[in-house]
């Protein structure tokens, strides 16, 4: 029973109609529940109070891998890995974090089978099994987890932070773990790995410390019944919550000036102050505040000066990593190459833009003016998967009182100038850090960060020096930004005039296309719209690739500091460059879309190169295409296997080798030949009436086609672009190798990628069935048992509807052709499982995939994603979910194994596979003596991806085929 059920009035959007209940069970388990009829997903999220800061001195990850272990087995459910089997089987996924003072365990499931999956979930806290020989396989996963890590800036700058701080604070532990700490140093010491950790769960774990949020269809009675009955077996220590006080930073790590050499090109200064928490203050929001303004991009703005000198190219600023105790404000500035020339003087104009905040006092329209956004946002919130939902309360539900667990720090609403004033007075030179990362610090550094390996140096630099530097940068016009304009103010929504479940063909011209489809799902006055330049003269060499690439990004630089504001108001843009062209997204409330539309267009229309811009992005693109190879062997893989499928791509370093080239002629030239011949297609969807859809449309053809010297004119029939994907042969196993671009990088990796059909609802629907029954097989093979690597994966491909599946392998402790190996072994295992699939297994398995399928779109960015994406392949198989699933219920177990037989089986006559091996540093032995072995009988190894591509016959492509013939 509960003890306690307290109706507090839990503040929620005025939209959300879902019903919530807090409780508290006997053990003092905290509890949420919700209850949301329209849902086709239960989930859960559970919140443990115990983090990597409660690592012991020498176990650095502990916490971490206890995280890994609880997921294997319990006394109730003995069967190793059974928890995620079963959740996958049924629809779901389940996945945990280890944050700094929590952890995080959570799922999603079909509807039906919620009360099994809460079941075994709550055995994790009650009776987990943590066997002898889980442990040390799971050792080698955390180990695993750990190299993906090692070469990522990300991971390597958070750790030199840390490092950088009091050796006796938490803060400034490893928190990842790895083989040393979890094997070799415990076994040196003489302490068991796996005697430590049931030490640490059963010290540390106590239900009064855990907070759950239980997501379920049910109503809150019978959600509540199904919590007492499964969770409140969880014992309670009345263990008091752990506290970590004292702040990280003292004197002898301010007023520092680190310079650390990264992994991939690029310069960055990251300034950090450290701060009182703003969680304390979380109504006045004094971080927001500041962050807003600090980072805001329009006119005036401390990125815009920085951006019109051509030394930056990105800002951020905000906090940063915070706990109850202490926090940091940050300010990351991503640097050009010129701006690294500049440190000085661009840290004197942080401190000026500060001393500006302090000179103009808090302003309250500015308060105003964000909370305004900030309650539009709360209130219109679009609805989430429901796992991504509990994961955020259940967070919320350790720090925030129940009223504000929704809501949490959303919704500042208390202007007190003092708390933002105390904030501002700390972000001085007195107590500034200040991380400065380039290439150029090579052989240039005396001391190497542990645990990743960064080289780095340390010199003190004081207030006065930063005051120097202060009034030595140049004299730019620094101000506040104006009234946002894009705040919107009608919120109303507009009247459907006919209910269209599907998109409908709503214009047609000799220039476009365009589908439409009003919001009858989600009620917010949100629209999204996607006009696709197809312009044949943008991809037709590596020379117009990289040109439209350019054009795109030089368009998103010229509109910032006016579209900025859009972005705050809560209307999102991009233009990015596509395979055909280019292609221009809105996403956010409709009232003022329009305005910005026409502004975009206008400025895509009077396009002129700024040789200034021109330069600064170029040398932000090259570093973008010199960074490639520093992507995870994986990714590499990813690329090379797209590279030989998709018949119109160029590759990367074609691209790279034209690029330094190209000047400010070159583009202005290109930009006009691109326009000359175009077409569009368009998508606009939501809170907008057919009649104005088409005035949008038609405003855009007349900017683009009309008048007496258009920019535009009609395709030619012959012009239509379309996507052709290699058809491989039947009954062949191709092969590609590579050495991994990274010489650093010791992980290899694998695609085993199996060609099967061009769209087609029976065979996609075997296709995702044999997907959905391997998958979590796969995983407990491949990486539990195994231990391949922590990246192991078997997913469904679609290369512009050609449908495969793939297994995506990363290990550092076996090379492509072992992996390749065992993957085949891993398919002769599965086909004795699928043959003694009872008939109950097999339907629950397809009752499973049809509920997926039948899962409603939550918001209108994924409604609009998968219709699009129909348009784009040019399948304009809108009913697919619909068509897919009678598929399924017609669907017998002898045609799944049949279609698995012909198609997948290893040594099957119809079967057509791809391997994409890329080499780490440690297999290099083994690229060069498989490189010499004798081709395999019904073997191809790809040399030249482009010949090998100019010899393959070609599936025939979607667009404008039949398909669009029907129109």
């Amino acid at each position: 029973m509960a003890v306690g059920r307290e109706d507090v009035e839990i503040v929620k959007p005025r939209t959300d109609k879902r019903e919530y209940r807090r409780i508290v069970l006997r053990n003092s388990l905290q509890v949420l529940l919700i209850s949301d009829p329209d849902t086709d997903k239960c989930a859960a999220s559970m919140n443990v109070g115990v983090g990597s800061f409660c690592d012991p001195v020498g176990l650095e990850g502990l916490a971490h891998f206890l995280e890994h272990m609880l997921f294997y087995a319990s006394e109730k459910y003995p069967l190793e890995d059974s928890y995620s089997k079963y959740i996958t089987e049924h629809g779901g996924s389940t996945n945990a974090f280890t944050a700094s003072e929590q952890t995080n365990y959570y799922f999603d499931v079909n509807t039906d089978c919620f009360e099994e999956a809460l079941d075994r979930f709550a055995q994790f806290f009650i009776n987990p099994l943590m066997s002898a020989d889980a442990t040390m396989r799971e050792i080698k996963a955390v180990d695993s987890e750990n190299q993906n890590y090692l070469l990522s800036d990300g991971w390597r700058m958070n750790q030199l932070q840390k490092h950088l701080s009091l050796e006796s604070h938490p803060y400034h532990k490893f928190s990842t773990g790895n083989w040393d700490t979890l094997d070799v140093r415990p076994k040196a010491k003489g302490l068991d790995t796996r005697q430590e950790l049931l030490k640490f769960y059963d010290d540390k774990y106590s239900a009064n410390l855990m907070q759950l949020v239980v997501y379920s269809k049910e109503s809150l009675d019978k959600i509540q019944s199904l919590v007492e009955d499964k969770f409140q077996e969880i014992r309670n220590s009345d263990r008091s919550a752990f506290q970590f006080p004292g702040q990280p930073c003292t004197s002898e790590h301010l007023q520092i000036l680190v310079k650390a050499v990264p992994i991939k090109q690029g310069h960055k200064l990251r300034i950090v102050w450290p701060i009182t928490p703003s969680i304390l203050h979380y109504k006045e929001g004094p971080c927001r505040y500041l962050g807003h303004l600090i980072g805001h991009e329009g006119e005036g703005s401390l990125f815009y000066v920085l951006k019109t000198l051509g030394w930056a190219t990105g800002l951020y600023a905000g906090e940063g990593e915070w706990t109850l105790e202490f926090s940091f404000f940050k300010v990351v500035i991503d640097l050009t190459d010129a701006g690294h020339d500049h440190m000085q003087d661009i840290v004197g104009l942080l401190f000026k833009y500060i001393q500006l905040l302090q000179q103009s006092g808090i302003c309250k329209w500015i308060f105003d003016e964000l909370t305004a956004v900030c309650e539009t946002g709360f209130h219109y919130q679009d609805k989430i998967p429901p796992i991504d939902y509990v994961v955020n309360i259940a967070s919320n539900m350790q720090i925030y009182p129940p009223k504000d667990w929704l809501v949490g720090s959303a919704l500042p609403s208390n202007f007190n100038p003092d708390t933002i004033q105390t904030i501002l007075n700390g972000l001085s030179p007195e107590n500034v850090r200040i991380f400065w990362e380039s290439k150029k610090f090579e052989g240039l550094t005396d001391k190497v960060e542990p645990w990743y390996g960064t080289a780095y140096s340390i010199e003190k630099v004081s207030p006065s020096v930063i005051k120097g530097w202060m009034s030595s940068a140049p004299n730019e016009k620094l101000h506040l930004p104006a009234p946002n304009v894009f705040i919107p103010t009608d919120l109303s929504i507009k009247n459907a005039q006919e209910k269209v479940k599907f998109p409908v063909l709503l214009r047609k011209s000799s220039y476009s296309k365009l589908w439409y489809k009003p919001d009858t799902m989600f009620s917010t006055p949100k629209a999204y719209v996607k006009i696709d330049f197809n312009c044949p003269y943008a991809s037709n060499s590596p020379e117009a690739g990289v040109l439209a690439d350019l054009f795109a990004r030089l368009l998103m630089d010229y509109l910032n500091e006016y579209a900025y504001y859009a972005q705050v108001a809560g209307l999102h843009y991009g233009i990015s460059r596509t395979d055909s062209g280019f292609e221009v997204t809105l996403i956010g409330y409709n009232h003022k879309l329009r305005i910005l539309l026409e502004t975009i267009v206008d400025k895509i229309a009077k396009f002129q190169v700024k040789p200034d811009r021109f330069s600064v992005i170029k040398e932000m693109v090259i570093k973008d295409y010199q960074n490639f190879k520093f992507q995870q062997p994986y990714q590499q893989a990813m690329y090379y296997c797209s590279l030989i499928l998709d018949d119109h791509s160029w590759p990367w370093m074609e691209q790279l080798e034209v690029l330094p080239h190209l000047n400010v002629e070159d583009l202005a030239k290109f930009v006009p030949m691109m326009f000359s011949r175009a077409f569009l297609d368009c998508y606009i969807a939501g809170n907008i009436e057919r009649e104005e859809a088409e005035s949008i449309i038609q405003h855009v053809e007349d900017v683009f086609f009309k008048g007496p010297n258009p920019i535009c004119q009609q395709l030619f029939p012959s012009q239509h672009l379309t996507n052709r994907v290699v058809k491989l042969e039947k009954g062949m196993n191709y092969c590609y190798s590579k050495e991994g671009l990274n010489p650093s990088d010791e992980n290899s990796a694998l695609i085993h990628y199996i060609q099967v059909h061009r769209d087609d609802f029976i065979l996609n629907v075997k296709l995702q069935l044999f997907a959905l029954i391997a998958k979590q097989p796969a995983f407990h093979q491949l990486r539990s048992v195994e231990q391949l690597g922590y990246i192991t994966v078997l997913m469904q491909r679609n290369d512009s509807g050609i449908r495969g599946v793939q297994f995506i392998i990363q290990s550092a402790v076996k090379g492509p052709g072992h992996i390749d190996l065992r993957v085949e072994a891993f398919l002769k295992m599965f086909e004795s499982k699928l043959y003694e699939m009872t008939d109950d297994e097999f339907k629950s398995n397809v009752n499973a995939l049809i509920d997926m399928k039948l899962e409603k779109h939550k918001n209108l960015r994924e409604e609009s994603r998968f219709y699009w994406r129909e348009i784009i392949d040019g399948t304009l198989k809108f009913d697919r979910r619909e068509a897919e699933v009678a598929a399924l219920r017609q669907l017998m177990q002898q045609e799944l194994i049949y279609f698995f037989n012909e198609n997948i089986k290893v040594g099957a006559t119809e079967k057509k596979t791809l391997s994409v091996g890329v080499y780490g540093s440690q297999h290099l032995a083994e690229y060069s003596s498989e490189k010499s072995e004798p081709v395999q009988p019904n073997t191809i190894k790809i040399d030249d991806i482009f010949s090998f591509r100019r010899s393959q016959p070609l599936y025939g492509s979607f667009k404008g085929g039949f398909a669009h013939m029907k129109l």
